[in-house]
């Protein structure tokens, strides 16, 4: 029986999720709790129900419960289709295989020209691992250049077989130390790493991504750990250096989250370029932002 999916959001047109212009397919549900999430409404597995606030013009019609409340219960779609102002929204739809793929090929003229493809990212992806699978198998067969965005924290065989249907793996590398990992992320980083040395050791198209947050990983330490642990693979990478953003912040809000990075700054260009020239500097390919370094 071919799987469903439950997916949070298709972005047509994407830039930073690989090559050409791509079309990015969310995926919800994330075993990790990132403090700088940029997508905290994708770690629940299951749908969920939130109010804009700045829409709400509090009619009632949604919720007999505190209406100070971002996050709404016991509702479902038609109370969405009810709402007069489109502040109650539905995060995650459930969807099957061959509907996802139809509506991703509309996209193929754009991938064509560009060089673009596919790109299955999250949440992550490896939590519905069935239905992405099938999903990429079916996106190659039809000559999609296809990726795979993953934080690399799941069963091996799923991310083994998923993996291989996917033309290039983009890779989540956040802190080397598993303390301070589990720290930010709520997971040890011992699955992450494990999955990476193997996944090198047969996939010879993986961009490592790793994002650049101030006072959580931009430390000498960790750089030189994470520069010493890449060039330790069996095959050479990309490195991509995300540089930290605030994005997730205003979405830590409307579900009602506490924001821990609240006040944190973007690094510096300076910084950055000081940290790409020190993979640089161990031999590693190294792009800021997607952009050569």
């Amino acid at each position: 029986m071919t799987p469903s999916g439950l997916v949070f959001n298709v972005q047509r047109f994407s830039t930073q999720d690989g090559p050409g212009l791509r079309t990015t397919v969310f995926m919800k549900g994330c075993p990790l709790a990132c403090s700088w999430c940029h997508n905290p409404e994708s770690q629940s597995v299951a749908p969920a129900f939130v109010r804009l606030a700045h829409r709400c013009m509090r009619c009632g019609r949604c919720t007999d419960v505190e209406l100070e409340s971002p996050v709404v219960v016991e509702r479902d779609a038609c109370d969405v289709e009810a709402c007069p102002t489109g502040a109650l929204q539905m995060v995650g739809e459930r969807t099957d295989v061959a509907t996802l793929v139809r509506k991703l090929l509309r996209d193929r003229i754009f991938f064509d020209e560009s060089g673009g493809g596919v790109t299955i990212s999250g949440g992550e992806p490896l939590v519905q691992a069935p239905f992405v699978i099938e999903v990429l198998r079916l996106l190659r067969a039809e000559g999609v250049h296809t990726a795979l965005d993953t934080c690399g924290y799941g069963p091996w065989p799923y991310l083994h077989d998923a993996a291989a249907q996917a033309d290039l793996v983009l890779y989540d590398l956040k802190l080397l130390d598993a303390a301070r990992h589990e720290a930010v992320t709520g997971v040890s980083n011992e699955i992450i790493l494990g999955n990476l040395r193997a996944l090198a050791g047969y996939h010879h198209n993986i961009w490592i991504r790793i994002p650049i947050i101030p006072a959580v990983n931009d430390d000498s330490e960790n750089i030189e750990a994470t520069a010493r642990f890449l060039c330790s693979l069996p095959s050479a990478l990309r490195i991509d250096l995300l540089p930290y953003h605030p994005t997730g912040e205003a979405k830590f809000a409307r579900l009602g989250k506490h924001y821990a990075l609240h006040g944190t700054a973007t690094p510096a260009p300076a910084q950055l370029d000081a940290i790409a020239a020190r993979f640089h500097a161990r031999g590693l390919t190294t792009t800021i932002g997607g952009q050569a370094a």
